[in-house]
């Protein structure tokens, strides 16, 4: 007998279960039921692909064994099974990307250490809500010895060779006292039609039913199959129930909320396919991670394929979790080829453009639950715009933005609709918070028009803005560009004296500015930065620099409002440090009003408390 240590992040999880999921404890038997159907898939594709396994005689089945006076619940299958170096990896850690930090992420609130637990799936761990000791014997189809692992969930695991008769996986669950009923025949008979009764193989339930006939006690061995054993996806439409495709939903994704939408589709024709998509009402915890799990499984012909490949749909809509089966693609059709296969291909274009046009009939029919998808999603589908170029005039009608108009979302198609008479383009703010953006002084001379101005304030759009050029006929223009000034209006005519300033204040900022500018959009605010057409804006610099990318430093074009008391007072000013002290002052509040630090913090409160004691000083 060898014996191990969990993983810290098992150690981890473990307890989150425990302890925060004990109201969803009843999971437990969807979680092992979902396990032990994945592992009949995987050998039932190797009976069908593999030539060392066509010689199994595979029945694939689910037996589940009640013993209720010891207290005890067996669930046993007989699909891939595992070793004991399999046993350690899958039963010991988590390799799910993301699990260190997700779990970082849980602290002691029991309530949302519950619902991001739910959406990570919680598997085979599940089994301790309610069982003091779980045994687990496991032998793979093609190999002489079979395994046991034994835990009791507190820290440690044992591994030793053992004796099993046939291949598969058996769980033993020593029920703790307080869950005794899950060794009851009608409790497990509710709970698998509840929760997995679309599983595709046949779960069989054995169980002894005591008979009280002329005042004697008899037993009967009973052997019953508890659910369809069909697959969900394959049925008709008009034979299922909303309370189907949720508990489906939930048996796939780990999930026990209900999912916020789903879409049925069985496609007949030049290809045969059946598709079911479901948007999780939650956003996935690794949904910015880089290597994301893939929430899509392939079948062919019901035969499972994978559920590893992030061909399947375009990164931009990873948030999906379902099912794809294909009617025209080779059962032994590998990964490398999966990329490459142009019936997959279609399948895929067909199944965007469907799902696109989905979200677009739910945004015009029930913009209240399109709200809520869009707060959970907008960001990743904004990703679409630089990624499918294709879908790229759809995904301009599904994205939103926040706007100086309206609290909420917005939309292009709304905000075209409500332009102002003489507005030439859609215009649009990015580059910090949207506190920021709403004070941001840049916006003075629109609001004044009353010329509605659009908030980019995710990241994401720093990344995007390039390539939104134009909405239908309609430019789209950035307004810390230096472009949308002339959409304003004709340029003020310049005195003498104030083209003066403007080269004084130049002369003083030297490098530290592109250019120095009379203002055309500042009405309250005596400056602010813009960058020219071709440079990247201050925040979109920002953050190649955390990205590590080495760039030039561009820099800004400083604009100031000549109406302005401060640049009027200016003016009139002999003596060089006022101007020296005011001309870095306009500089470093105009990076302030932007969300940026000033560049030197020690020479802006040098400045300041020049310009303050000089003030103080007159009489």
């Amino acid at each position: 007998m060898s014996a191990h240590t969990f993983q810290t992040e098992v150690n981890q999880l473990l307890h989150l279960i425990i302890h925060s999921l004990y109201s969803h404890k009843e999971i437990f038997l969807r979680e092992l039921i979902s396990n032990a159907s994945d592992a009949l898939d995987k050998l039932k594709y190797l009976t069908l692909t593999e030539e060392s396994y066509k010689g199994l005689n595979f029945d694939p089945r689910i037996d589940i064994t009640l013993d209720e006076k010891n207290h005890r619940l067996v669930i046993r299958d007989n699909g891939i099974g595992m070793n004991e170096g399999e046993l350690i990896e899958h039963l010991g850690t988590i390799a799910r990307s993301g699990t260190r930090e997700f779990l970082s992420r849980l602290a002691g609130d029991a309530k949302k250490d519950s619902n991001l637990i739910g959406q990570f799936g919680v598997g085979f761990y599940s089994a301790f809500m309610v069982a003091e000791k779980v045994e687990v014997l496991s032998r793979k189809p093609l190999e002489d010895r079979a395994w046991k692992w034994e835990s009791d969930g507190k820290g440690t695991f044992t591994t030793e060779e053992s004796s099993l008769e046939g291949w598969g996986t058996q769980i033993t669950l020593h029920l703790n006292a307080e869950n005794h009923e899950y060794a009851r025949s009608w409790e497990i008979k509710s709970l698998i039609k509840k929760y997995s009764n679309h599983i595709a193989f046949p779960i069989h339930l054995h169980y002894t039913r005591i008979d009280y006939k002329d005042k004697k006690e008899t037993e009967e061995k009973v052997d019953e199959q508890v659910n369809l054993a069909s697959a969900l996806w394959k049925r008709p439409k008009n034979e299922l129930k909303d309370e189907d495709y949720k508990e489906f939903y939930k048996s796939i994704s780990g999930d026990w909320e209900d999912p916020l939408l789903w879409y049925h589709t069985q496609a007949e024709g030049t290809l045969e396919y059946t598709t079911l998509f479901y948007v999780p009402s939650r956003a996935p915890f690794d949904l910015f991670y880089a290597d994301y799990k893939s929430g899509i499984k392939l079948y062919v012909r019901r035969v499972f394929i994978t559920d590893d490949d992030k061909e399947l749909m375009p990164t931009y809509l990873r948030f999906l979790r379902g099912i794809v089966d294909s009617e025209d693609l080779p059962l032994n059709v590998s990964r490398e080829i999966l990329q490459q296969n142009k019936v997959l291909a279609n399948i895929k274009n067909s199944s965007v453009k469907k799902i696109l046009g989905e979200f677009e009939s739910l945004s015009a029919n029930n913009p209240e639950l399109y709200d809520k998808f869009i707060s959970l999603y907008n960001r990743v589908l904004k990703e679409g715009l630089y990624s499918d170029y294709a879908n790229r005039d759809q995904l301009l009608e599904l994205v939103r933005f926040h706007s100086t108009a309206q609290e909420g979302w917005v939309s292009l198609k709304a905000y075209k609709e409500r332009m102002k008479e003489g507005q030439k383009a859609i215009y649009v703010l990015s580059g910090g918070n949207l506190d920021t953006l709403k004070k941001s002084p840049l916006l003075e001379a629109y609001k004044s028009r009353g010329w509605e101005v659009l908030l980019l304030d995710q990241e994401i759009d720093e990344i995007i803005l390039p390539s939104l050029d134009k909405y239908q006929d309609l430019e789209i223009r950035s307004i810390n560009k230096l472009e949308a000034a002339k959409d304003l209006g004709s340029e003020e005519r310049v005195e003498e004296s104030e083209k003066t300033t403007l080269e004084r204040i130049k002369n003083i900022l030297g490098d530290k500015v592109k250019d120095v500018i009379a203002s055309r959009r500042l009405v309250e605010s005596p400056s602010c930065l813009l960058t020219s057409e071709e440079d990247p804006t201050l925040q979109m610099q920002r953050m190649m620099r955390a990205l590590g990318q080495e760039t030039t430093e561009l820099k800004p074009i400083l604009e100031v409002n000549l109406k302005h008391p401060i640049l009027q007072a200016l003016s009139g000013q002999t003596d060089e440090q006022i101007w020296s002290d005011t001309a870095n002052v306009l500089l470093d509040q105009a990076y302030l009003t932007e969300g940026t630090a000033p560049r030197d913090p020690s020479l802006l409160v040098a400045s300041l408390n020049r310009l303050v004691i000089r003030a103080l000083s007159q009489k």
